[in-house]
């Protein structure tokens, strides 16, 4: 019955008809990836593959680093390709820091970029960062879906950090320009894909499937992004017409919204301390747009949010994020 529920509820989102009123009660029934499953990423058990060479020397293009394959390893801290595109790393960004805090930019990527199953922290306000990790040490911000890794580790990671931890974070990231890393294509066909490490991989020689209602980002270059190559971005394919159906919402508000313009500024870079939108992650953003939705995020600026939220349909998200993403950073 429980497998019958969950085809129902994903055949019926990918035609989009699901009013926002409606999300919360699917999620109880089946979990966030039910309803977002493009964006609440769960892994394949079949994508797995054989584990390479660890002892295999690897390198990337423009940096003069190499490394064997062990050494891109989340005990390590993460690989420093290329150290001279960005400020020097404090310890906590580095290598990490008390009990259960690992390495920010493992996840993040040493110049804060993040990849779309964690946030691009780059050039996000201060007084933003820090509010974040009080929320999530307050559990005031939890994950939507727990079943995806990323989101339930970030959580486990702001239980832990200290405010000490979480200010010289937020100190090194908020003082590095975020860079374009989602190029949007407007389609009705994308290639197949596999859910594996969180992502969207393409299938090699899979073929191609209708998109639906939802967006479909995956790396440039999957094996750089395996080498977690904070140069090489990703490619978030969305539905034609998507980008200006999101621009609508985004400036009035349309039909189940407000502008986000008000708070997030007319070009959507952030204003004080609200956050950027421009250029960011659209399966990020999504989740959290749903996440703020269904009260997962109740932090001390959510409240903001309630009205912005509370009718969007997954059309409307897909929309939204289509279009905040299109935008240059």
């Amino acid at each position: 019955m429980r497998q019958s529920i969950s085809v129902w509820v994903v055949a019926l989102v990918a035609g989009g008809f699901v009013a926002g009123a409606d999300l919360q009660a699917q999620d109880e029934i089946e979990g966030a990836n039910a309803v977002l499953p493009w964006a609440y990423v769960l892994n394949d058990p079949a994508a797995s593959t054989e584990a390479p060479d660890p002892d295999e020397v690897v390198t990337v293009p423009g940096s003069s680093v190499s490394m064997p394959r062990s050494a891109i390893n989340i005990d390590n801290g993460p690989p420093d390709w290329h150290p001279d595109r960005h400020p020097p790393m404090p310890e906590v960004v580095a290598k990490g820091g008390g009990e259960g805090v690992v390495a920010c930019g493992y996840c993040h990527l040493p110049n804060g970029q993040g990849k779309p199953e964690n946030a691009g922290v780059a050039g996000q306000p201060y007084e933003y960062l820090v509010q974040q990790m009080t929320d999530w040490r307050n559990g005031r911000r939890r994950p939507g879906e727990p079943r995806m890794g990323p989101p339930s580790f970030m959580e486990r990671i702001g239980l832990a950090a200290s405010d000490e931890e979480a200010r010289i974070a937020a100190e090194y990231f908020s003082s590095i320009d975020f860079k374009p890393w989602v190029r949007v294509v407007e389609t009705d066909s994308v290639p197949n894909t596999r859910f594996a490490g969180w992502i969207h991989e393409v299938v090699e020689g899979g073929g191609a499937e209708p998109i639906g209602t939802r967006v479909v980002e995956t790396p440039v270059n999957l094996t750089l992004t395996k080498l977690r190559d904070d140069s090489s971005g990703f490619i978030a394919y969305v539905p034609y017409g998507a980008v200006a159906r999101g621009r609508a919402i985004v400036t009035t508000g349309g039909a189940n919204s407000v502008a986000c313009t008000v708070c997030h500024g007319d070009d959507l870079r952030g204003i004080g301390p609200v956050p950027a939108l421009a250029g960011r992650s659209p399966s990020y953003m999504a989740r959290q747009l749903y996440d703020l939705q269904t009260g997962m995020r109740d932090g001390a600026w959510s409240d903001l949010m309630d009205a912005a939220v509370k009718n969007l349909t997954v059309k409307d998200i897909v929309d939204i994020v289509a279009y905040t993403a299109s935008l240059e950073p």
